[in-house]
């Protein structure tokens, strides 16, 4: 996934985008609103992380402001105003959820997790398809009832390819959701993580559309989903 963070506090912002990192999402902070708004405007992004006392401006105006002009993200208000007028203002305001700082960090991935469950209409929270079972709060993956291990990457692949079943999505769109605006990208990186998920998972798993990027299909008629 790529996530934006929108917080001014380094030691916070840089703690996040570590945790996120580590899970293999790609991630981009920003200390103001408006480079916030400048961000959102390069590039699509799967959540939005938004502190509310930002140096120019309050989140949850921002919020409501972005949203009339159409952002769809789940947006999760991270902020150390725990009063009730002020969660409900954040809720109200077009925020998915609502998280008082300090936070553990497995609640907030949690949270992030139900939150794009609710945007993708997805009840469950482990993700069947086929013989493949994907639990994303465990990182886990079974297939046929076998674990299979996957580097951090991997799994970020698998579920962005499986989020988007039956869409092809360009190598553009495969990078954004594993890479911030600063990392470095090897040429190479996306053919050598869909070679090990292919190696992994099954070869028929994930179709190459030439000339524009992959997919994992819809399941077939009459396959139950469970492995």
């Amino acid at each position: 996934m790529r996530i934006l963070i929108v917080e001014d506090d380094t030691a916070i912002a840089e703690g996040v985008a570590a945790l996120l990192r580590a899970q293999g999402h790609g991630c981009d902070v920003c200390a103001t609103l408006a480079c916030a708004s400048r961000a959102l405007q390069a590039e699509p992004f799967d959540l939005v992380l938004l502190d509310r006392g930002l140096p120019d401006g309050d989140g949850i105006d921002w919020l409501r402001a972005r949203r009339a002009a159409g952002l769809h993200a789940p947006v999760l208000v991270l902020t150390a105003r725990d009063a009730l007028a002020d969660r409900v203002a954040g809720l109200d305001s077009g925020a998915d959820d609502y998280l008082v700082k300090p936070f553990a960090p497995e609640e907030l991935l949690a949270r992030m997790r139900v939150a794009l469950r609710r945007s993708a209409g997805q009840a469950e929270a482990v993700l069947r398809h086929g013989a493949l079972r994907v639990d994303p709060a465990a990182r886990a993956v079974w297939r046929d009832g076998q674990p299979v291990a996957l580097r951090a990457k991997e799994f970020a692949l698998l579920w962005a390819l499986l989020r988007a079943r039956g869409r092809v999505l360009t190598r553009a769109q495969l990078e954004q959701a594993l890479y911030g605006f600063d990392d470095t990208v090897e040429s190479n990186a996306l053919e050598v993580y869909v070679h090990h998920l292919r190696r992994k998972l099954g070869e028929d798993l994930i179709q190459t559309v030439r000339g524009v990027g992959y997919t994992i299909p819809p399941r077939a008629e009459g396959d139950d989903g469970h492995g």
